[in-house]
């Protein structure tokens, strides 16, 4: 059957339609996936990319920057990804960025957040790697919660166990709870404790009270603080030093002349051990003694002689002048 010229030019606005329809469609994917402008790669490993998957968002300080392009398994541990960049973006990019693994939302997909380095570093090139931080998943949350929850249950049955042994009488807590003779005791020694305690902090303060009545300069022992009064007590303990060390030498002396006498040298010793030189000496002196004797009579005899006479009467007179004087 012949198609009338209606129904063609109806196909010919549908196959129009569904042309800019598609056309449409390749370009806003395209343009979402960056293959219709200027892009460089960047490459991040991970240990665990936590669920990422081709075409996810990459960001760079909050901004949607490109898209996960190739996930490549290196090993066990070491997991490379490889993302398209925008050009533009690059040049805002530093070699200390570091790459991390996130959601988008608390139930959105996992994306790329590219967080900007600290300090001065070069610009990124395409095809550069830069340093990734992998943060702790939910499986990880989960099994390190679990693990808590099994030590929660296991301090709370232990906890059990001990509050048991303490209300029936177990152990010193429970004794201490259940005994009253203890517990007086122990209030009686916590008593005297107290009483000790305040009777040592009163030492320490009369111990305080005498170091601060030392330190003054008015008594014997502050004054040895002062810089005069030291200086002065240095000056006599010297003198007392160099005293000693003449007495030393006066002793040191003494002795030798008590050695040299006791040896026969020198006079002492000549007269202490030669009687008859003693015996000489006495009676020497026992004859100027008798000499003495003799001329105080012969002067009393001129005296009253009448040719000394007035001599002796001038001389007199002349005396009693100079104490009259």
């Amino acid at each position: 059957m012949e198609k009338s010229n209606s129904q063609k030019i109806q196909l010919g606005i549908f196959v129009i339609i569904g042309t800019l329809v598609f056309l449409a469609a390749i370009y806003f994917i395209g343009n979402k996936q960056n293959l219709f402008g200027n892009t460089s790669h960047l490459k991040a490993v991970f240990v665990n990319v936590n669920g990422l998957q081709l075409g996810n968002n990459v960001r760079y300080a909050g901004i949607d920057i490109g898209t996960v392009k190739e996930i490549e398994m290196i090993n066990d541990t070491t997991i490379s990804v490889n993302m398209i960049i925008d050009t533009k973006i690059m040049s805002h990019i530093k070699k200390n960025a570091i790459a991390t693994i996130s959601s988008d939302g608390l139930v959105g997909n996992m994306i790329i957040n590219i967080i900007p380095g600290k300090g001065e570093a070069s610009k990124v090139m395409s095809g550069d790697t830069i340093k990734s931080f992998s943060r702790i998943g939910t499986d990880a949350m989960l099994e390190t919660l679990n693990v808590t929850n099994e030590n929660a249950a296991i301090l709370t049955a232990d906890l059990l166990k001990i509050t048991q042994e303490i209300t029936q009488g177990k152990g010193t807590v429970g004794m201490l709870i259940r005994d009253s003779v203890m517990a007086q005791d122990l209030k009686t020694t916590m008593n005297y404790l107290k009483q000790t305690s305040k009777g040592t902090a009163e030492t320490v303060a009369n111990l305080n009270t005498l170091i601060n009545e030392l330190n003054r300069k008015d008594n014997v022992i502050g004054t040895l603080n002062d810089t005069i009064v030291a200086n002065s007590v240095k000056k006599i303990i010297v003198n007392l030093e160099k005293s000693s060390s003449e007495i030393d030498k006066v002793v040191t002396n003494l002795n030798a002349t008590i050695t040299n006498i006791k040896d026969g040298n020198g006079a002492l010793n000549y007269l202490s051990n030669n009687p008859k030189l003693v015996k000489q000496i006495d009676s020497t002196m026992t004859n100027i003694n008798k000499a003495s004797i003799k001329l105080n009579e012969d002067l009393e005899a001129l005296k009253h002689n009448f040719l000394f006479r007035g001599y002796f009467k001038k001389l007199e007179k002349e005396k009693a002048k100079k104490k009259t004087n």
